[in-house]
């Protein structure tokens, strides 16, 4: 390995053949700066993310709803920082469409289809217990910096994404974050709002904490501005130990792309997210 590679900053994505953590695994491997690992489920998945630019070798498989903190230590030996991108995903259950469509018919107001999740892949298993073996792994492993993709809407139990098939995903996130921020890894715990399948770069950013935005009629985000954020905080002093909500502004209200990422987190003015507010114990 010569001298340059060494300097790069190797950077572990998990998740990393979703769709977020996919444009973040493609963003670090378009970057001379970075050399992208990725931990994913499955062979198919492998090929997911070499398309994307990640090496063979440094694709890695691990389960994230049954893995162990050790099953991480090959991907995560000698790495610098940590993206966490992993995330229970719920199905919908077509057979609850019927409701909804007559719903509509007959002018029924508040009927919604129903979810459920794949067995051994509750939110609890991934979004808690699996977080907590990445976040053991990384400290284990001497991990620099991990940075998490949560989601906007932990201060709020009665939030419909935690109705989702009764699976308290959101609940299950903070709880996770907060044990990373009480591990002691220097940590960047990013909140979006609703995931846009979108491009980024169109649009100013912005920042806040403890859910204020969600007060906003649209607090949306293009997946590649969540991604981009993600790569940007590696190396921002600023984005070190803090935890914030971001969204994208509209067109008409915003004053151009997000580029000044120092900008964007000074904005916050000092503020993180209070995780004494409905906090999971």
């Amino acid at each position: 390995m010569s001298t340059v590679e060494k300097e790069k900053m190797v950077v572990v994505v998990t998740g990393a053949a979703g769709k977020t953590g996919g444009l973040v695994a493609k963003k670090l491997a378009e970057r001379s700066q970075f050399t992208p690992r990725a931990v994913v489920r499955s062979e198919q998945s492998k090929g997911k993310v070499t398309a994307l630019g990640v090496k063979p070798e440094d694709v890695f498989f691990v389960d994230v709803a049954a893995g162990k903190s050790g099953d991480y230590a090959k991907a995560f030996e000698g790495a610098d920082a940590l993206v966490i991108a992993t995330s229970g995903v719920p199905q919908i259950v077509y057979l609850s469409l019927i409701k909804v469509f007559w719903a509509k018919l007959t002018g029924q107001q508040g009927v919604r289809p129903e979810f459920t999740w794949k067995q051994g892949q509750m939110p609890e298993q991934v979004d808690w217990l699996g977080q907590k073996a990445q976040v053991d792994a990384a400290k284990a492993a001497g991990i620099k910096r991990v940075v998490v993709v949560g989601s906007m809407g932990g201060t709020q139990p009665e939030n419909f994404l935690n109705t989702l098939g009764n699976g308290n995903i959101l609940k299950w996130k903070r709880r996770a974050e907060q044990y990373l921020i009480e591990s002691g890894v220097p940590y960047t715990i990013i909140h979006p709002g609703g995931l846009l399948d979108e491009e980024g770069g169109q649009r100013q950013l912005k920042v806040d904490v403890d859910d204020k935005m969600l007060q906003r009629k649209v607090r949306s985000i293009p997946r590649g501005d969540v991604a981009e954020l993600c790569v940007q905080c590696l190396n921002l002093p600023e984005a070190e130990n803090r935890a914030f909500d971001v969204i994208a502004l509209q067109k008409e209200e915003s004053e151009g792309p997000t580029n000044d990422w120092k900008a964007l987190i000074d904005s916050l003015a000092g503020a993180n997210c209070d995780y004494n507010i409905e906090r999971q114990v």
